[in-house]
């Protein structure tokens, strides 16, 4: 037997009573009753509804009829919860009727919902029966003897009300077909077979076929069809087989390019700057993801709150698709501060102030204070450094400003010039400097940005190694690459940060030449990103003197929790007097991860780290790899996740003393 039916909504199409099984269309339009239980005794009080429990309903009274409510016969867990949600009864059982026929009104409401709610979930061949105390509705005589029935247990008893349900047989999908209005099938290239293809297991319910419509439609608008719409959806099922075909007759629209695009919203930011950050032009081809890189790229802008794209209700006349991006501002001052405590570092604590819209150009000035105390203790670094002549009272610090000009003269360029003063306290050395960098970036699309700049410092550092005083002018030039579709938990594209600076001495020095790479790429397995490999390489170099010619903080150390985890920070590589790290004249190391999601808001990360600092200006890997390996504990939240590794060095340097085990914590992914 076959039969077209239509569906309604999201519940799934609509049965005829005859040839569904569900009873005559009469009064009730019911099938036939199973067999009445005992009235459900009311569950125990349950605070908050912790426990899944009920409340108890309302006791017997002379001026209602509560009742007590029960499904049967049903196997599905989904389907009972999604019965409960459609059904009156079950909704309104906390709120008795004043009467029996009240009663019966919220039984007649129900049949047709509950049917619409078997056929979403794919029971083409369902039944549902009511029954009120002993009596089993089914026809005029039986509606009258129901609401008797009733009305004999007011303030009595509760109402035994009771709803069988027989599901039948799961149907299931067998064929999509997708015609144009005038019942023409697309052609591959616009509707491939991915879309129409289904397997044999596919349940024939209303979400599954509501997503493959979703599916075209996405399909048709990315393919430049704003206006794309399904005229009509038959499915048609065959009881016989047991299975459902479904034609969606799918109007694609015009095909559409960006049309202008109108900023909105600004108040005391210039609409220029904004502009600056939109890299999409009118007439480059319209897709929903073209509107969402505008807004991603404009969400740059820290002067701005919130952003929304828009799109036009028509074409005009050059066949663009108007965009509007409509704006907040946010308040133009920031202040935060931040504590923090390691055992490797001891304690620091962080403040910082911002001005987010300095002149109304978005322009942001932020000026950062960074205190931290290593301490004067007894472990194994203090006593070398002692040992080494680096006497130093384990307080160390950094005072820095930070100014960025956006869009100069409404251009994609931007100004950033930053300056800072300060004393590093590190583990093998001591550095007092002070320096600043003026830069021009220019952005030539949302993922990729180049810069160069001049960049000068001054300083003296000390080591096991000796003194360096220093002063260095150099010309930095660098670029940036991100795809990736998050900044603190990516899961898809890849990120290369790369920089060149060949500086000159200001004093009797040498000239330096330093380079620095790292790149990090993210693949999910899986649609929903709940299974993702994420990998990490970086390499550095600096060339133009011997190590002992080279100022401390500008050699190269690994370890630590952004580098290799389970190794005390920048200890790896080279080893000098007293045993203390030098660091070296370049760098390589990588990480490798695997985040699994066990819940929506829990993940484990086991993890391998390896790499070490060189003696020579490229790696040379006679020298010893060091490896640590882990496993993480992700709580994902809506910022970003919060992360906790637990490391192990798997080949320690003997003549170092490291942990046995490391544990880190921090807001969002190590890379």
């Amino acid at each position: 037997m076959r039969e077209r039916v239509d569906h309604r909504g999201a519940r799934g199409a609509r049965p005829s009573a005859g040839t569904m099984g569900v009873g005559a269309a009469k009064a009730l339009g019911l099938g036939l009753a199973l067999g009445l239980g005992a009235a459900e005794p009311a569950r125990a009080f349950d605070l908050f509804g912790l426990f899944n429990s009920e409340e108890a309903p309302p006791a017997p009274s002379p001026v209602a009829l509560p009742y007590a409510i029960r499904f049967q016969g049903v196997e599905d867990e989904d389907l009972l919860r999604a019965l409960q949600d459609t059904s009156s009864l079950y909704r309104l059982r906390n709120d008795a009727p004043p009467d029996g026929e009240g009663l019966l009104r919220r039984a007649e409401a129900d049949a047709p919902r509950l049917v619409d709610a078997l056929w979403g979930f794919g029971y083409y061949a369902g039944a549902v029966s009511f029954r009120i105390e002993d009596v089993v509705l089914g026809g005029d005589a039986s509606t009258r003897a129901a609401v008797r029935a009733a009305e004999a247990a007011r303030n009595r008893t509760l109402v035994a009300v009771r709803i069988s349900v027989d599901q039948g047989p799961l149907y299931h999908l067998r064929r999509i077909a997708v015609l144009d209005p005038a019942g023409v099938p697309f052609p591959p290239e616009a509707v491939p077979a991915r879309l129409t293809r289904v397997s044999d297991d596919v349940p024939a319910r209303s979400s599954t076929v509501l997503a493959r419509e979703a599916a075209l439609i996405d399909r048709f608008r990315r393919e430049g069809h704003p206006f794309a719409k399904v005229l009509r959806r038959e499915p048609v099922v065959d009881h016989a087989a047991r299975a459902m075909d479904v034609t969606f007759v799918v109007d694609p629209g015009p095909k559409a390019v960006l049309g202008p695009v109108t900023v909105r919203g600004t108040q005391t930011i210039d609409p220029a700057v904004v502009r600056s950050f939109i890299y999409a032009e009118p007439g480059d081809p319209y897709s929903p993801q073209a509107l969402s890189d505008i807004r991603r790229s404009v969400s740059r802008l820290e002067a701005l709150g919130g952003v929304r794209v828009r799109e036009g209700t028509a074409l005009d006349a050059d066949g663009g698709l108007p965009v509007f991006v409509d704006v907040t501002e946010r308040a133009p001052h920031i202040v935060g501060v931040s504590a923090r405590y390691s055992t490797v570092d001891g304690p620091g604590v962080r403040a910082y102030w911002a001005d987010r819209n300095l002149f109304g150009g978005g322009e942001t000035l932020r000026i950062d204070a960074d205190l931290s105390y290593l301490g004067l203790g007894t472990d194994y670094y203090a006593r070398r450094r002692r040992l080494a002549g680096i006497e130093t009272n384990g307080l160390g610090g950094r005072l820095s400003a930070t100014f960025v000009k956006p869009a100069l003269f409404g251009t994609r360029n931007d100004l950033i010039a930053s300056a800072f003063i300060g004393r590093e306290v590190q583990q093998s050395y001591l550095s007092d400097a002070t320096g600043g960098t003026v830069a021009i970036r220019h952005r030539f699309a949302d993922a990729f940005s180049a810069q160069v700049g001049i960049d000068g410092r001054v300083g003296s550092d000390r080591d096991a190694l000796g003194r360096v005083d220093y002063g260095l002018l150099g010309l930095n030039a660098g670029v940036t690459y991100d795809s990736t579709d998050s900044l603190l938990d990516p899961t898809r594209g890849f990120r290369v940060t790369a920089s060149l600076t060949p500086y000159a001495s200001l004093s009797n020095g040498p000239d330096l030449l330093i380079a620095k790479a790292q790149g990090s790429t993210y693949y999910a397995f899986d649609d929903e990103a709940r299974y993702i490999v994420a990998a990490r390489l970086g390499f550095g170099s600096v060339s133009g003197a011997n190590l002992a010619d080279i100022p401390a903080s500008l050699r190269f150390f690994a370890g630590g929790g952004g580098s290799i985890r389970g190794y005390s920070y920048r200890t790896v590589g080279p080893i000098g007097p007293y045993q203390l790290p030098i660091g070296g004249r370049s760098l390589l190391e990588g990480s490798i991860e695997g985040r699994i999601k066990i819940t929506d808001t829990i993940g484990i990360v086991p993890f391998v780290d390896a790499g070490t600092a060189f003696a020579g200006t490229l790696p040379d890997f006679d020298e010893r790899i060091r490896i640590a390996a882990g496993l993480g504990l992700r709580y994902y939240t809506g910022i970003g996740p919060i992360r906790v590794d637990l490391a192990v060095p798997l080949n320690p340097d003997k003549q170092l003393k490291q942990p046995p085990v490391a544990l880190y914590i921090s807001l969002g992914q190590a890379f």
